[in-house]
């Protein structure tokens, strides 16, 4: 627009200085086009505001789109930064309780795949997303402010995407370069995430976000036990099998699947998860060794379970993946009583992603408007 101005001005004939022409050269009746004012309000000055008006509501959205992201937020993004747990868990927590997810970038379809089920069950605003990385607690928060909060240290990007998600207490690889008191740091996260909110008094359930809900899993949480697990075993129980902790396997220990917990904030749920963090101090370690906090959670279990409210949820309501995904007749014999179906017992991301489509379990293709993420 204003190359278009300077050419009409070279285009206008040289008008001679007032003060260097004679008095009759100017008559006041018939001033120059250059010294009658154009009134604001007329046609051309309304015409020329309205263009004005049209060039900066097309060109400012798109100067917006095209800055680079957090360019606007750079308070936010120092706001989520230091947003801490307490914050975190005070923002979501309704009724006293917080349901907890450990996740990082690559892990977001799985997030929201979860989200979208537990959207449905009308839980959502509970849901407290603890990022491994800035770039999930970034994404989270942006779109949904306040559920996402980071417990430094953050992982770097390529750690965040080998331990960023534990599926079923084992994360993708294993760790390559970490030495003793790294690989302990990484597997202790998730007891001491969940330490932390019940020493802030919180009722708290963790998933893995391998997991679909298809039913609303509060009404099995019955009377005021401290802990709620659930069996990682594959033989088939009765239906009105026993909640005590089951017998030690052949390893001396049980095995209790370490991705659904539900505690209460009492003193025998914070003595289990104390236990948790300490048996995996004292696990041994050696690079071949896939990292894998599950059997000390089950060692932790078993070492309390004369001083603890210990409580195995119901099987054919929170079958292990091994069970509800290989045991057709079982599936049809229990039909109507799944409550949590977890995606375990395969490895492999898109291996996951496949099986839960077989299933009709994986909601974010036709349905990412369901979550608080929207698409992500």
């Amino acid at each position: 627009m204003s190359t278009s101005i300077h050419q009409r001005q070279q285009q206008q004939p040289h008008l001679p200085h007032p003060h260097l022409s004679s008095p009759s050269s100017i008559s006041p009746r018939n001033p120059p086009n250059w010294q009658r004012p154009m009134p604001i309000f007329g046609r051309t000055g309304l015409l020329m505001l309205l263009t004005l008006l049209v060039v900066v509501g097309v060109l400012l959205p798109t100067m917006r789109m095209r800055m680079p992201d957090g360019f606007l937020s750079r308070t936010s993004v120092s706001k989520w930064r230091d947003y801490t747990l307490t914050q975190a868990a005070e923002f979501v927590g309704k009724n006293g309780t917080v349901i907890v997810c450990a996740v990082s970038q690559p892990y977001l379809p799985f997030l929201n795949n979860w989200l979208i089920s537990i959207a449905r069950q009308k839980h959502q605003d509970k849901v407290l997303v603890i990022a491994e990385d800035y770039a999930t607690l970034y994404t989270v928060n942006q779109k949904w402010p306040g559920h996402a909060v980071l417990v430094p240290p953050a992982l770097d990007a390529q750690t965040a995407h080998k331990f960023g998600s534990m599926f079923c207490g084992h994360w993708k690889s294993e760790p390559k370069i970490l030495a003793k008191n790294g690989f302990f740091n990484f597997t202790s996260r998730r007891p001491r995430h969940l330490l932390n909110i019940l020493e802030l008094g919180y009722n708290v359930m963790y998933n893995d976000v391998d997991m679909v809900w298809l039913a609303d899993p509060f009404p099995y949480l019955q009377g005021d036990h401290d802990v709620y697990f659930t069996d990682d075993m594959t033989a088939v129980k009765p239906l009105n099998h026993s909640h005590d902790l089951p017998p030690p396997g052949k390893k001396g220990r049980t095995y209790m699947c370490s991705c659904m917990i539900f505690m209460r904030p009492t003193s025998g749920a914070k003595l289990v998860m104390k236990k948790w963090i300490e048996e995996l101090r004292a696990q041994p370690w050696s690079k071949a060794k896939k990292a894998n906090d599950q059997p000390a959670f089950n060692w932790a279990l078993n070492r309390t379970a004369g001083e603890v409210d210990l409580y195995l949820l119901p099987q054919a309501a929170f079958p292990t993946g091994g069970l509800y995904f290989k045991n057709k007749t079982w599936v049809q014999e229990t039909k109507g009583k799944h409550v949590i179906i977890h995606n375990n017992y395969i490895t492999g991301f898109e291996k996951k992603i496949k099986r839960f489509q077989e299933y009709g379990l994986w909601f974010v293709d036709d349905h990412a408007l369901e979550s608080p993420l929207g698409k992500i």
